[in-house]
């Protein structure tokens, strides 16, 4: 089961930087790819942000050269280094180990000056 918690959101200049914590208290984490996503204020969907495996990592369009994603599985922690933050990347940001039922509880990011 796993117990996630996001943390490292807040509100930044346009051009700024953030690093988003997920760190897992349960035992899902190691052997997941991990996934972070973003809902955009007033929309229902999610959007893939990254996502990272053991032998990669992807990222979606909107962020690729922007974003880095690591994880530390001895710490049961994902991370997501956010550069050259944009207002289009305001958004609440979550975890997600993927094909399974678990999100965290997000992490709000608000770029703006």
């Amino acid at each position: 089961q796993a117990q996630l918690v996001e943390s490292g959101g807040g509100l930044v200049q346009p051009g700024g930087s953030l690093r988003l914590s997920c760190g897992d208290s349960g035992s899902i984490f190691s052997g997941y790819t991990i996934e972070w996503y973003r809902r955009y204020p007033g929309k229902e969907e999610r959007e893939l942000v990254a996502g990272i495996s053991d032998i990669g990592s992807t990222y979606a369009d909107s962020v690729r050269g922007r974003f880095t994603i690591s994880r530390d599985n001895a710490k049961r922690t994902v991370y997501l280094q956010m550069n050259s933050l944009k207002p289009e990347d305001t958004a609440v940001y979550y975890c997600h180990p993927r094909s399974t039922a678990y999100w965290g509880q997000g992490t709000q990011v608000t770029v703006s000056s």
